[in-house]
This record gives structure tokens, C-alpha cells and sequence, in this order.
């Protein structure tokens, strides 16, 4: 049995009976809220993403970068956020440059973004693929220093304590201080809004590394590289397209073996993939 939802900020409460109804007790549970996010840059309607409804202008502004809209040095000319009934649309006016840009690739995305998808909407194989590029070097993390700021992480998870149904995403400098935190119910928006959140600064972010609180898919490697993060941190696995993605672009890629330990799965030192006949056939 469930009683109606009170409006929280980023979450709801639900009532709800822990018993037989011969025996009622009530207890409150807090949820994450889930909300369509529609993203229109100039009139012209481009998706409609899941989201957590925070830090909305850090998320038009990152979603803006890693859509390739804009680069990660420049900025979106205004925003304006408009509340419904039925979700939440962005309005995004375009310097001319971003605008014409825009305009000559501009495609629709056909679906509504899911919270666990990157790639809904997508019409052809060929809107997956982005340009080369690549990142700066740096050097190997301090393992102890990624196993830190890993228990550290909880702290700057509001969300996340309370509902546990929201990922982190999270700038970590070399001293293992937290410069930004942004949560959401997907990944690849709390890693959006991350991004939005340190253009938005108006500064590049100082030396250091993105860890992330979910599995690491390509899509997710393409943000950071979209952003021009050195060195990326998941907590779950990388996929085989990650790793490939990760080493062409130059990206130092990390994540957690099943004992908790920091596993490097990109260096020059490290062979290129090799793929077992007898898991694939």
C-alpha cells in the first residue's frame, strides 16, 4: 500500500505500509525524483533526457558540450528553464558560431533519453562515431589516492545517502580534494552536469581526475574525453569499447577489481586488447 508523494528538493518521500493491514505501520522512504528534461537550442527541439531535476544549468551546459554542441572552453549565450506539469524544458540560445555549427549536423533524437541509455535516438551507426581527439598527458594515479577519495566520495553524495538511486560524479585534484560533485538518477547526467558544472567556472580544472560512481561504458569515456579530462575513475567495470575509445584518445582509465582495488586498464605500457575466441563464440 502507498500513500501519495511530498515533493522533496532532488527526491520524494513515499509512505508506504511495512505490514498486513490488520497490522498497518507506517514508514517514510525517500525516492529520487525522475523527470523528462527537454533540451531546445534556438527553438529547434533536440531531446528529451531523464533526469534528476538539480543543477539544471550545469546540465544544459555539459549536455551542450558532450552533444558536441559547444567545446569545453566556450559557453552558451543564455539559458532559460521552464517548469511543467509534465517535465522540464531547457531553452539554449547559441553564440553564432555554436549556432551554425548546430545547424549544419543537426539531427533529432527520435526517443526519449532513458536513464541507463546513451544512445537513444541515435538513427545510424555513423551519429556514434566523434571526432579524433585527444587528451593531455599526466601521470599514473597514486592508487591510495584513488581508495581515499573512493570512502571520501559518500560524504558529497546527498542524494545518493538518502535514496540509494542516484550515481556520482566527481573532480578530484592530485591532493585529493573535491572541487565539484553532481549527482543524478542516470550516469552519464551526473557526469553532464560535472562537466557543466567546472566550464561554468570559467576555469580549467586543476590538474587531477573524473571518478564516477557507476560502470563505465564508451559513451561515458566520450564525455570525459568530450571535456578533456586526463584521467577517468569508475567504480564499475569498463567495457571493451571503453578501453579502445580510452587508449586512442590518450585517456588514463581506471576502475575497481571485485576486491575493491584500482585496476589501470590503459598506459603505453599496457599491450592492446585481445579478444578470447571461446567468450565470444
Amino acid at each position: 500500500m502507498h500513500w501519495p508523494l511530498e515533493n522533496q528538493d532532488g527526491g520524494a518521500v513515499v509512505y508506504l505500509s511495512l505490514g498486513e493491514s490488520s497490522d498497518p505501520r507506517q514508514a517514510q522512504v525517500c525516492v529520487a525524483e525522475e523527470t523528462p528534461v527537454a533540451f531546445r537550442y534556438d527553438g529547434f527541439s533536440h531531446g528529451v533526457m531523464m533526469a534528476s531535476p538539480a543543477d539544471l544549468q550545469d546540465f544544459a551546459t555539459g549536455f551542450s558540450v558532450t552533444e558536441g554542441i559547444i567545446d569545453a572552453c566556450g559557453s552558451l549565450r543564455a539559458t532559460s528553464i521552464s517548469r511543467h506539469d509534465d517535465g522540464i524544458t531547457i531553452d539554449v540560445s547559441l553564440h553564432a558560431g555554436d549556432l551554425h555549427r548546430f545547424l549544419a549536423g543537426r539531427r533529432i533524437r527520435q526517443l526519449r533519453g532513458n536513464t541507463s541509455c546513451g544512445l537513444c535516438g541515435v538513427e545510424d551507426l555513423s551519429d556514434i562515431r566523434r571526432p579524433a581527439t585527444r587528451v593531455g598527458p599526466c601521470k599514473p594515479l597514486d592508487v591510495d589516492l584513488i581508495r581515499t577519495t573512493l570512502v571520501k566520495l559518500r560524504q558529497w553524495q546527498p542524494l545518493s545517502r538518502q535514496t540509494r538511486g542516484a550515481h556520482a560524479s566527481a573532480w578530484v585534484t592530485q591532493r585529493g580534494e573535491f572541487s565539484a560533485v553532481r549527482e543524478d538518477v542516470g550516469r552519464h547526467n551526473s557526469l553532464d552536469k560535472l562537466i557543466g558544472s567546472l566550464v561554468r567556472s570559467g576555469s580549467r580544472p586543476p590538474q587531477g581526475f573524473c571518478l564516477i560512481t557507476s560502470r563505465c561504458s564508451f559513451e561515458m569515456v566520450q564525455k570525459a574525453v568530450a571535456a578533456g579530462f586526463p584521467s577517468l575513475v569508475a567504480v564499475g567495470a569498463p567495457t571493451a569499447h571503453a578501453v579502445r575509445l580510452a587508449r586512442a584518445a590518450g585517456l588514463m582509465l581506471y576502475s575497481l577489481s571485485r576486491d575493491g582495488e584500482p585496476l589501470l586498464f590503459t598506459s603505453p605500457k599496457i599491450p592492446e586488447l585481445e579478444v578470447w575466441p571461446e567468450l565470444v563464440s
